[in-house]
């Protein structure tokens, strides 16, 4: 769109007046991951051009993380393609062939995903036993009707009773419980294995959920996150290759990699010209078009009316119309007094703080030789000593116990023989202190106590994911904590100023990432929705802003 200049003339209209300009519309997206990829795009294809992404660390992809290793290329971020019917990603996949060597083993139906659907998971005690499949399948399906019951609370409106403090994981266990207690079939052991078993689903829904604890999770706003239907996908090329799909169309000279911001100073007045007379010298345009890095100073920002400058960590500050932020909900809990001058309004910082987000981690553990069995597909770990344990949480020197299964990759021809840890909350953070070493020391004494093989020898090689201390991330995605709703995600995606402010002008910073989609967050296409949908309000918005000016009678 060529024509988004805004009428000089004297008006009222705070639309007219905010952006009074004979320019392109300077619009800043802060972090390329997929929402901030999708939102770049989006502007592109509608005719912005003075569109620059900053990313703070090396890299584009946010919390996608494909890595090569040997013949496999191993997931440490995002994995599967969550449904297929009317999934952005799927479709972005589908239409570009990636999907063309997925396996049929690779298409799981399952509601918690593993690499393949053949063959079985191996229920293994903490004294080297295995629990009788026909025991796993009896405690699963009963464990999958109390889940759908947690469903029903969001979903038909019904109330939630006060024992079960809105918690999803002290719900489930009081009625998973109850009924195994008083199951008149059972012996006594096999009602303990059970209730051993109830802890094991509980960490490995954490890790889903990526919550410290099923405890936290919310139990009246469960059931609002929309599952899309089809089956689960793996990318046999990595996932990397929607990323780079999204960014095909960017010019390169767009994305500025290593550049994280330090404050965001917007709804910018004359009053602040005191702080940018102090940083004048290090004020510069951001017109990436001549060069992205060596960028003119601007001497005189008030005059330009622009009403966001960015500070950049290199001393660097950059001006702007429009930001759009797509920083993880982590990296909001933990900067965003400091990131935003002036504060966010009270109530956004009270749906950054009520909503929840934690760290899932993957351990990736490769062997020269299997030494399971060829119809295994997984390896879960049941304490046998957790059956009357309310929330398990561990000190820092048994981090281990927080793991919750490993996963065997498939097919074989792709990735070897390798394994896939799980691991999540506090405990996460536990391991990414731990050198390669330790992890793959201690996965092995692991594995050979719970499979009762002291044979199992330690992994050739060790990859592990470490999202919670990577400050540019710090944690893996959100969920709804106890205390939090929908309504949350939705003020936290509310663009600022608010709607209700007559004077400023308006959509300055808009906020997109999975976090801030209300139905599909903590998904990749909850990420790339949500940052097509903040690109889809600025596009709107200078098209009603361009038709009223060429409608506007002469006087």
């Amino acid at each position: 769109m060529q024509s988004c200049e805004i009428s000089s003339e004297s008006t009222d209209d705070p639309l007219s007046s905010g952006l009074r300009t004979h320019r392109q519309p300077r619009i800043v997206v802060i972090g390329a991951g997929l929402a901030g990829l999708a939102a770049t795009k989006v502007l592109l294809k509608n005719g912005f051009t003075d569109v620059t992404v900053l990313e703070a660390s090396d890299h584009i992809g946010g919390r996608v993380l494909s890595v090569q290793q040997g013949k496999a290329t191993l997931e440490l971020g995002a994995t599967w393609i969550h449904g297929a019917i009317g999934n952005p990603v799927y479709h972005l996949a589908e239409d570009n062939g990636l999907l063309e060597d997925t396996t049929d083993e690779e298409r799981s139906v399952g509601r918690i995903s593993l690499y393949t659907k053949n063959g079985v998971s191996h229920y293994q005690t903490n004294v080297g036993k295995r629990i009788p499949k026909d025991l796993v399948e009896e405690f699963s399906d009963l464990y999958n009707e109390v889940y759908e019951l947690t469903q029903e609370f969001f979903q038909n409106g019904k109330p939630v009773c006060a024992e079960s403090q809105n918690s999803v994981g002290i719900f489930t266990r009081d009625v998973v419980r109850k009924r195994i207690t008083v199951d008149p079939d059972d012996s006594e052991s096999t009602k303990k294995l059970k209730l051993s078993m109830l802890q094991q689903y509980l960490k490995v829904e954490s890790c889903e959920s990526s919550s410290p604890s099923m405890d936290e999770v919310s139990l009246s706003e469960f059931g609002e996150w929309t599952e899309i239907p089809g089956a689960h996908y793996v990318i046999p090329e990595g996932f990397m290759k929607i990323v780079e799909l999204l960014a095909r169309d960017i010019p390169s000279s767009t994305v500025c990699l290593s550049k994280p911001i330090r404050c965001i100073h917007w709804n910018f007045s004359a009053q602040r010209q005191e702080v940018i007379d102090k940083s004048d010298d290090t004020i510069r345009d951001n017109n990436h078009n001549e060069n992205n890095h060596s960028c003119r100073p601007r001497r005189d920002p008030v005059k330009l009316r622009s009403p966001i400058f960015l500070e950049c960590e290199d001393e660097e500050w950059i001006m702007a119309d429009h930001v759009i932020v797509t920083a993880s909900l982590g990296v909001l809990k933990q900067n965003h007094e400091a990131m935003f001058s002036p504060s966010l309004p009270d109530d956004k910082v009270l749906a950054i703080e009520k909503l929840g987000i934690s760290t899932t981690d993957k351990i990736f553990l490769e062997f020269e030789e299997p030494f399971w069995s060829p119809e295994c597909n997984s390896i879960q770990f049941v304490w046998e000593d957790e059956a009357q344990l309310e929330q398990p949480v561990y000190p820092e020197d048994l981090w281990y116990k927080k793991i919750c299964s490993f996963d065997v990759l498939y097919p074989p021809e792709r990735y070897g023989h390798m394994l896939s840890g799980w691991i999540c909350g506090q405990e996460a953070l536990y391991m990414e202190r731990c050198d390669d070493e330790t992890v793959a020391e201690t996965c092995t004494e692991l594995l050979r106590r719970f499979t009762g093989n002291p044979d199992i020898p330690k992994p050739c090689r060790v990859l592990r994911s470490s999202w919670g201390s990577n400050p540019y991330i710090q944690g893996s995605y959100s969920f709804t904590r106890v205390g939090s709703s929908g309504e949350d995600c939705e003020r936290l995606a509310m663009p600022l100023p608010y709607a209700n402010s007559t004077k400023a002008p308006p959509l300055q910073v808009l906020f997109a990432g999975e976090a801030t989609h209300r139905k599909y967050y903590s998904t990749t296409h909850g990420a790339l929705l949500s940052g097509q949908r903040e690109a889809t309000r600025l596009v709107e918005m200078y098209q009603d802003l361009h038709r009223a000016q060429h409608t506007k009678p002469n006087m």
